[in-house]
């Protein structure tokens, strides 16, 4: 058996005139959690129905779990677990019953059901609420039984649209344990997330893309790095003006340079001598009121990628 669990190779897809990927190479590891992010319109639906076999690439392949996808799009199904954005319970029946049914849809074997069904339960910490009806679930259990339902077919790869979606943050915490879970169990988890801060927890390696291309791809530390190693934050009095700014843009080790109102932001890389170069310099031209420094986040990486907000 392959350690890839998903392959894209040269991949480009087509709607008429528009191409909504365009020649995407891309390679997803067994037992990772990996991650998709990219701005509306970036491709990340193509891609995920590409790999759900619901889409055929105009050009390229696409090989998930050991299967050709242009050959056998079909076989994929029953590996595959999906949890989307909408949780598609039926609200009218009770936890178990939401179970049962998905059960039957796949084939699911009676024998032992029972016990699966109440370890299932178990793992969404819902036992209790067994016999509830859904409708009566807040949002976070409502998300934690439609992790567990894509789960009752034991898939080997599944696929988490907006974990985060909808919940609070006591229920998301909650549901990102769950997700790491079955990464010690060797489920190879992909994700498409809005939320950096649930990339940064849950991925071992993301891609962003943009324009139907792959813009990045590293695990969340090394692209916070590539970034720079330092962000510094700086409020002057008055703001900042070009001739400031230009200076502090030819400073070696400064990686780019960004003003708001009065304040003043630079990533670096290197260490505190390139900070106290940037403070001598803004001291020589303006009133420093108060200074600050960090690592980067994801969301400045990736704005720096994409030049978009990560919004739908």
């Amino acid at each position: 058996m392959s350690e890839t669990a998903i392959e894209l190779m040269g991949v480009t897809k087509r709607f008429g005139s528009f191409t909504a990927v365009d020649d995407l190479s891309l390679r997803v590891e067994r037992g990772e959690i990996f991650g998709l992010l990219g701005p509306n319109g970036s491709g990340k639906t193509t891609i995920i129905n590409m790999i759900s076999g619901l889409s055929r690439p105009s050009s390229g392949g696409v090989r998930v779990l050991d299967i050709d996808l242009l050959k056998d799009p079909r076989s994929i199904r029953r590996r595959l677990g999906t949890v989307p954005q909408e949780n598609a319970l039926y609200e009218e029946l009770t936890a178990e019953a939401n179970l049962r049914f998905h059960a039957d849809l796949f084939d699911v074997p009676r024998q032992g059901l029972d016990k699966k069904i109440t370890a299932l339960l178990d793992l969404a910490q819902l036992e209790h609420r067994r016999k509830s009806r859904v409708s009566t679930f807040s949002g976070g259990m409502k998300r934690r039984l439609a992790l567990v339902r894509a789960l009752l077919h034991d898939p080997e790869l599944l696929y988490f649209d907006e974990p985060a979606l909808g919940v609070d943050v006591q229920s998301r915490r909650a549901l990102w344990d769950r997700i790491l879970e079955l990464k010690e169990r060797g489920t190879t988890v992909l994700i498409t997330t809005n939320y950096l801060e649930e990339a940064n927890v849950l991925c071992d390696r993301l891609a962003i893309i943009d324009h139907g291309r792959l813009v990045a791809l590293d695990s969340p530390s090394e692209l916070r790095r590539s970034f720079g190693d330092t962000v510094v934050e700086m409020r002057t009095r008055p703001a900042p003006g070009e001739d400031l700014l230009r200076e502090v843009r030819a400073l070696a080790g400064v990686v780019s340079v960004s003003v708001s109102d009065s304040s003043l932001k630079v990533t670096v890389e290197g260490g505190s001598d390139v900070t106290g170069r940037i403070v001598t310099t803004v001291v020589g031209s303006t009133s420093l009121e108060e200074i600050q420094s960090r690592e980067p986040s994801l969301d400045e990486v990736f704005l720096s990628l994409t030049g978009k907000e990560l919004r739908e």
